[in-house]
């Protein structure tokens, strides 16, 4: 199983392989794409990418001197019909460089690609949303290679797609980002930390009321309350504990499942942030590749046992409040 990790300059590239990291993933706006759109909308982290396309083949460069590969992110949620060229252009130029694929999230940006950019593999985006065997079925006959699956398909649902469109590769989250809601279906606005974060997280107030007008007796008031503050906990430990730079904890993980993904044809793992401090990204690697490399080398138990132990929280496993995979503890 590879692993997959976010890299958003050029220094990071060594770092991120010397972790155990098989693969990269980068984005980048150009200059051009700017100018002739007024918008920096390539992908779905504006504030993530590489500073221009010399950085891109640096990268490139670098990590195909390291045995490792390359994909750029296409994957925004929105385009309008005319960035479509621009977007097979942009890949385009990415294959000319070297890159070795590219994830794309809109169907028609995925045919297009494919059909235009042939160096290039196409890897769909979870952005795209798929969910089950008949999309799968769907993005392989448009030309896609690979499938990023979203954060909320199920062990039982991955099983079955891998099984029913054994052609296209499947890869999946491991570590760190997680959400409360569907991301393909998202049309809240992710922001630096600095300014504030994702929209979804800030603060809002409740008022609840009774349709029959009569005041909230006191119990029907503290339910609330604990109902609140639960649904508040739950988020929080989803979207990463405000993705803390402690050890405890990295962030939302599906490391005790890797045994299960693995043995159900799972060709790669997903280290999530590219918008994340160099730091969170490495130790993040290292955490998934040390779990990962143990597969096929421990019994499945003995591996679930040691990505238990490496958290180190042991209350957020057995909860599920940080698993990506509640299904499979």
């Amino acid at each position: 199983m590879k692993l997959v990790a976010p890299v958003s300059r050029h220094d990071e590239v060594e770092m991120l392989a010397a972790a155990g990291a098989d693969e990269l993933y980068c984005g980048v706006v150009p200059r051009e794409w700017v100018d002739r759109f007024g918008t920096f909308g390539v992908n779905r982290r504006l504030f993530s990418n590489l500073k221009d396309l010399e950085t891109l083949a640096r990268v490139i460069d670098t990590a195909h001197e390291l045995g490792r590969s390359v994909s750029l992110t296409l994957n925004a949620q929105h385009y309008a019909e005319e960035m479509t060229g621009a977007l097979v252009d942009l890949a385009g130029r990415h294959a000319e460089l070297g890159g070795d694929a590219v994830i794309v999230s809109d169907p028609v940006v995925v045919q297009e690609v494919a059909r235009q950019v042939r160096e290039v593999r196409v890897h769909v985006s979870s952005l795209a949303s798929c969910h089950n065997t008949e999309t799968a079925r769907f993005c392989k006959e448009l030309g896609a290679r690979r499938i990023i699956l979203p954060r909320h398909v199920t062990l039982a649902e991955i099983r079955e797609m891998s099984s029913a469109v054994p052609e296209i590769e499947l890869e999946v989250f491991g570590l760190n980002e997680g959400c409360v809601y569907e991301e393909g279906a998202c049309h809240s606005i992710h922001l630096p930390v600095r300014l504030g974060g994702a929209i979804c997280e800030g603060g809002y107030e409740v008022q609840h009321v009774r349709e029959d007008g009569c005041d909230l007796t006191p119990g029907e008031t503290e339910a609330f309350v604990v109902n609140e503050r639960a649904y508040r906990d739950w988020v929080e430990h989803r979207f990463g504990c405000r993705l803390s730079l402690t050890e405890l904890p990295f962030g939302p993980c599906g490391l005790c499942a890797l045994p299960f993904l693995a043995g159900c044809g799972v060709v790669a793992v997903k280290v999530v942030g590219r918008g994340a401090p160099t730091p969170r990204k490495v130790k993040s690697t290292a955490l998934v590749a040390a779990i990962r490399d143990e597969v096929g080398r421990r019994s499945d138990a003995d591996v679930k046992r040691l990505a238990r132990a490496v958290r180190k929280r042991s209350n957020l496993c057995d909860d599920g409040f940080m698993c990506y995979y509640p299904d499979g503890r």
